[in-house]
């Protein structure tokens, strides 16, 4: 590394408290000290919850962002900690009852095994339907290529996070299933990949979140894409909860050295953007996190923010106004309103397509336009990123206007399309076209892509 970046000044580098994370066994052991207050039939049911899906929680998230006075409607509580309603009735009784008999690990372990099959661990194909292969033929762990211009990389050290979301949609990669799992270790085959595929402009580090990592492991990863066999890959986006669950990582040790690395990919020639994943306002306002921001930014990085629209979180129009507000003045772009997957506890979460329409409407319309480069409401589904444009009334029939802002055909992108209004539709599947029709316009060509892709997959 040169001398200029060694010797770079940042703004002021604070060192932080330890990192120390709760998982399921500190539930069982009851030793989250902020619980202690808890019934014994609440916490059996977060106990239950989280042998299902993960549950991993840091002392930062539990001191400094959720207001336990407010617990458990406080929205970082929701976001964070088992609730009871993320699992169906009859799968929680299933689990609260043998909890209750002390049933043996096998029992448990089988019943919990049922339940994930049922909670579609891998939404909209991407375990397989992304997958492309290397020179050779064969299938490439850990990269995802849905996008003509977007290649995803999952980089081992970086499929944990410093804490999980109760509604991540990637709660599969958490629970030790390696048949589940998206990850690679390998960037000489990333590298390869991409030297093979011109048209790819950004690539995605993603995972997990790869800023668990340390700086020589990322290092690793980016620093060869300045070389002249990379002009093609002009963005670097890093996808990262980070500067909310763990701003420490830009404030403390190895701090110095991934932000040198930032501004080593600016001065090369990349638009490097951090893809943060912000769920509430809240998330923005602590000391150490607006520390972390400003240090982010003064690498010439880009902070661009997005997350989903979720029920017992942020389902308002008041909470998406002030979190794009925020946003905007600490210099973080919004780009992303998404709707809740179909996986996972997606069933305490989702809210129907016209609700998050509403609430989008609405919080745009309290914003200046800065505010309002926020797209959504955004469904990524196995066709591709659908925007939800409206309700209208066309030829006096009640209408969702539709539109792709991404597609596996790129020539689907921008075109507009109905489905018949349904009042209580929470995701593309369950939408049916408008006017008559018996497809959406892409659903043969689709069907063709996926068939295509189970035969051979992409190159």
């Amino acid at each position: 590394m040169s001398k200029s970046f060694a010797t770079r000044a940042f703004p002021r580098r604070q060192p932080g408290p330890r990192f120390q994370v709760y998982t399921l066994a500190d539930l069982e052991k009851g030793t989250i000290p902020h619980l202690q207050a808890f019934s014994e039939e609440r916490l059996l049911l977060m106990r239950a919850v989280a042998h299902v899906l993960p549950f991993r929680v840091n002392r930062y998230v539990v001191e400094e962002l959720i207001d336990w006075e407010r617990v458990p409607d406080d929205p970082l509580f929701q976001l964070t900690f088992p609730q009871p309603g993320m699992l169906a009735p009859e799968d929680l009784d299933v689990m609260t009852s043998l909890l209750r008999r002390d049933a043996p690990a096998a029992e448990i372990k089988a019943a919990v095994a049922a339940i994930r099959t049922r909670l579609n661990p891998h939404p909209a194909g991407q375990l397989h339907l992304n997958r492309p292969r290397a020179a050779d033929g064969t299938p490439i762990d850990g990269l995802q290529h849905k996008y003509r211009e977007t290649v995803l990389f999952f980089p081992s050290q970086g499929q944990t996070c410093h804490s999980y979301c109760t509604f991540c949609f990637r709660w599969a990669q958490f629970i030790g299933d390696k048949s589940l799992r998206m990850a690679s270790r390998e960037a000489a085959v990333m590298h390869d990949y991409l030297r093979r595929h011109p048209k790819v402009t950004d690539l995605l580090l993603t995972g997990g979140d790869p800023l668990v990592m340390k700086t020589r492991h990322l290092a690793d990863y980016l620093e060869p894409l300045l070389g002249p066999d990379f002009e093609h890959v002009r963005t670097i986006r890093i996808g990262t909860k980070s500067l909310s669950f763990w701003p420490y990582r830009y404030l403390d040790e190895d701090a110095d050295e991934l932000l040198r690395l930032l501004e080593k990919l600016v001065a090369g020639g990349k638009h490097v953007a951090l893809m943060a994943h912000y769920n509430h306002w809240r998330e923005l306002e602590t000391p150490a996190a607006r520390r972390a921001i400003a240090r982010v930014r003064s690498t010439g990085a880009v902070i661009r923010a997005q997350g989903p629209l979720i029920a017992h979180v942020n389902d308002d129009p008041e909470t998406w106004a002030r979190l794009w507000q925020t946003q905007v003045q600490l210099g973080i772009v919004p780009y992303y309103m998404f709707v809740e997957r179909d996986t996972g506890a997606r069933r305490y979460f989702e809210v129907p397509l016209v609700r998050c329409w509403q609430i989008y409407r609405e919080a745009v319309q309290r914003v200046s336009g800065l505010g309002r480069t926020a797209r959504g409401p955004s469904m990524s589904a196995t066709p591709g990123k659908v925007e939800v444009q409206g309700v209208a009334e066309i030829g006096g029939e009640k209408v969702f206007v539709l539109r792709f802002l991404q597609g596996r055909n790129p020539d689907w992108v921008q075109r507009p399309f109905f489905a018949r209004f349904d009042a209580e539709a929470t995701w593309l599947d369950q939408l049916k076209p408008a006017f008559g029709d018996d497809k959406f316009f892409f659903e043969d060509e689709l069907a063709a892509m996926l068939q295509a892709d189970r035969r051979g997959g992409s190159s």
